[in-house]
């Protein structure tokens, strides 16, 4: 880096500098004020400190981090003249990552988003990110790469269990909640990945083709919901090109969108090596990260290249400096630091997991009432999953794992720096182990799975037999389809013929096909559970807890159903964790105007098609009525009472079914209730406009008329409809 060069500002007499940035330091000076004092005071060679970073983590090449540095995700030096901190990034989505046990420490693992998502529950995720937080300060961390929020536009998406849903409404609120949870600790999160970035294939030079109205609709509208929320210190833009621009070089996402439209205050980070060249700056990128994974660094030289003679460059400057600084001070990172060797209350961060993971936990299934087990159970057959080990965790950077690491680490194969990243990891929570405790009295017997007449004998000896199958997903590859792999679903179908009281524990981290549905006396979904996901697993299968978990995402009927057959490239595409082509002139483009913003259930409803198991759908060990919905259109009020013989918790969710006799399905409005048995609530909630909206010509458009809405067990289960007549309006974003 070249310094001491001036960069288009005039000579400022330090006096006068000195004491504008002390003026701007005084116990009541907005975030605003003070971030403009310290742009003001910095030299030129000190503006390009900020505006770029190095991935913390010797995985590529030789690292020599600063002595504040911290092993993780990212390394951004601070200004220690002005007091700037220096910036320790993490993966964090479900807990601060593990990165292959390098910090010889650990975290508490969230269960999976999706598994989180099945809670409905926002006070809950803020919770989590309260508890994530929280332990990143106590490592030395005060930015976390958290709030994942892109739509599950196909299931088979590699990180599908990284995000929340299918749904904009349900996916905003609680990556919003999420964020403020984390950001509660005085730490930065982001929200990401900014946009569309709906598949792993050739996910660095995928080209997403969407109209604005279709994206504003989706995607976006999650993304301003969490921000709205959680109002988070930065945005990570995403490493797929929208509409032939790469994301973190999108003048139309960054600064139309996100700067212009939706008046964002905060920065925009890159995700790691998805920074073209120079000109991102423009295009509104304020921040290279993990600047070893790019062919070039940008955000430094280069940058004050430009700037010298551009004074367009010479206002980006001052503007991503202004934006990363209003984000330190807004999050009070420099006020109250974060500092390595701080203590974590595993104890009671252990309790949010398991909370979450019962929550989160789906029942699909119960003929003949077979749940809840009896404690005094004679026989149990468990079958497969490595359920005498642990519980499966999904893959990638967001990868967590306790002190003790992974209770097992199958490597998938694979070559190159990012083959760490292929292994099936597995979380110390034993399912066998806490069945065992809750019928203590039974004969327990344990078979791998590996073989359906192995599995199928020791099911025939049994009272009950519970199968747990897996389905391994990891960042950097996509699905090749929705079924089961490793032939579990013919074992699944053995144990059901020798045994009518078969119980399906699914650990997945997408929807799957169920060929042998029909065959089994109960399915559970428990998704990817986290750090007391064998315990969770235990107390739902035996009534210590009524499940309440509801899906976030459909499950298809088949493939067919999708708005592709394939993943866009499944085919084509070498598969690659960097996700660079392999030819320099390779294409490969995503039609997102299939669908446009009518995804999952919506798409669905548009094709008159029926899920295998709607969004939306859940069993419990209760009965619930949901009743006289109320509505003015902006909120909705109804009653909710358990007709069952046990407390237990529902989701009142609310649907826009048409509006002025055009059939539309959105999700406007949910409400998760706690209700002992016999008991009723009255429950409100409110529902956003945009929903009832479309983007034209730059802004929502609502047409006057009568808007009918109805209550939903789930999406395809829908009660009395309720008109609202409304008038039209408009309004910008």
């Amino acid at each position: 880096m070249r310094i001491g060069k001036a960069i288009g500002a005039a000579p400022i007499f330090a006096a006068a500098l000195y004491s504008a940035f002390a003026q701007a330091e005084t116990a009541d000076a907005s975030p605003d004020s003070r971030a403009d004092a310290t742009v003001r005071a910095m030299r030129p060679e000190e503006k390009v400190i900020l505006t770029h970073g190095v991935m913390a983590v010797p995985i590529i090449g030789p690292l020599n981090l600063p002595s504040d540095g911290v092993l993780g995700a990212g390394y951004i030096p601070g200004i220690d003249r002005l007091g700037v901190p220096s910036l320790r990034e993490s993966d964090a989505s479900l807990g601060v990552s593990y990165i292959f046990g390098m910090r010889k420490d650990g975290a508490t693992a969230l269960p999976s988003a999706l598994a989180m998502a099945s809670t409905w529950n926002p006070g809950l995720i803020r919770r989590g990110g309260q508890m994530i937080g929280s332990e990143a300060r106590a490592k030395g961390f005060n930015v976390l790469l958290a709030g994942g929020v892109n739509l599950m536009r196909d299931p088979r998406n590699g990180r599908s269990f990284e995000y929340f849903s299918e749904d904009p409404l349900l996916s905003g609120i609680l990556a919003g909640n999420a964020i403020k949870g984390i950001q509660s600790n005085h730490i930065i999160s982001t929200i990401k990945h900014m946009a569309l970035n709906g598949q792993e294939t050739g996910r660095k030079f995928v080209d997403v083709k969407i109209s604005d109205a279709a994206a504003r609709e989706s995607d976006l509208l999650a993304f301003k919901i969490g921000i709205e929320i959680g109002d988070p210190g930065a945005v990570m833009c995403a490493y797929n090109l929208v509409n032939a621009e790469h994301a973190c070089a999108s003048d139309y996402l960054l600064n139309k969108v996100l700067k212009q439209d939706w008046r964002y205050k905060g920065f925009v980070m890159s995700d790691w090596g998805a920074v073209p060249g120079v000109d991102a700056a423009l295009k509104g990128l304020d921040q290279q990260s993990g600047e070893q994974l790019d062919t070039g660094i940008f955000l430094d030289d280069k940058l004050v290249t430009a700037a010298q003679s551009d004074p367009r460059y010479a206002a980006r400057l001052d503007d991503m400096n202004r934006r990363i600084i209003w984000a330190i001070y807004a999050n009070g990172l420099d006020k109250h630091p974060a500092q390595a060797g701080g203590s974590i209350d595993f104890a009671a961060n252990s309790a949010v997991a398991l909370e979450t993971a019962k929550q989160g936990i789906v029942l699909l299934r119960n003929t003949r009432g077979v749940l809840p087990l009896a404690r005094t159970a004679k026989s149990i057959a468990v079958i497969g999953g490595f359920a005498d080990i642990g519980v499966l965790s999904g893959a990638g950077s967001s990868q967590v794992h306790g002190p003790d690491g992974p209770a097992a680490n199958l490597t998938l194969g694979d070559s190159g720096p990012f083959s760490v990243f292929m292994s099936q990891q597995y979380h110390a929570s034993v399912p066998l182990k806490a069945i065992k405790a809750m019928a203590p009295q039974a004969v327990v017997k344990f078979r791998n799975g590996r073989s359906a007449s192995e599995a199928a004998s020791l099911a025939a000896q049994a009272d009950i037999a519970i199968v747990f199958a897996n389905k391994w997903s990891g960042e950097g590859m996509d699905q090749p389809d929705l079924s089961l792999p490793d032939g579990q679903d013919a074992v699944i179908a053995a144990v059901a013929a020798a045994n009518p009281n078969s119980i399906i524990v699914l650990q997945t981290g997408n929807p799957i096909l169920m060929p042998w549905l029909n065959e089994t006396a109960a399915v559970m979904q428990a998704w990817y559970p986290g750090a007391r996901g064998g315990e969770a697993i235990a107390s739902v299968l035996f009534g210590e807890t009524n499940p309440s978990g509801r899906l976030p995402v459909t499950f298809p009927a088949s493939e067919a159903q999708l708005p592709r057959v394939k993943v866009d490239g499944f085919d084509t595409v070498e598969p690659s964790f960097a996700g660079n082509p392999s030819d320099p002139d390779a294409k490969l483009v995503v039609d997102y105007d299939i669908e446009g913003s009518d995804l999952g259930y919506r798409w669905n409803a548009r094709k008159r098609q029926k899920a295998l198991f709607p969004f939306g759908y859940g069993l419990s060990y209760t009965s619930f009525e949901a009743s006289g919905l109320k509505s003015d259109g902006t909120t909705a009020t109804f009653l909710v009472r358990n007709t069952g013989d046990r407390a237990g918790a529902t989701v009142g969710q609310v649907y826009l079914v048409s509006r002025n006799g055009d059939a539309k399905l959105r999700l406007v409005g949910f409400s998760r209730v706690e209700l002992a048995a016999g008991s009723s609530r009255k429950v409100s909630a409110s529902i956003d406009p945009r929903l009832l909206a479309d983007w034209k010509d730059g802004q929502w458009s609502m047409p006057g008329g009568t808007f009918t809405f109805a209550l939903g067990d789930n999406s395809e289960a829908l009660g009395r409809p309720v008109n609202v007549r409304m008038s039209a309006r408009s309004w910008k974003d």
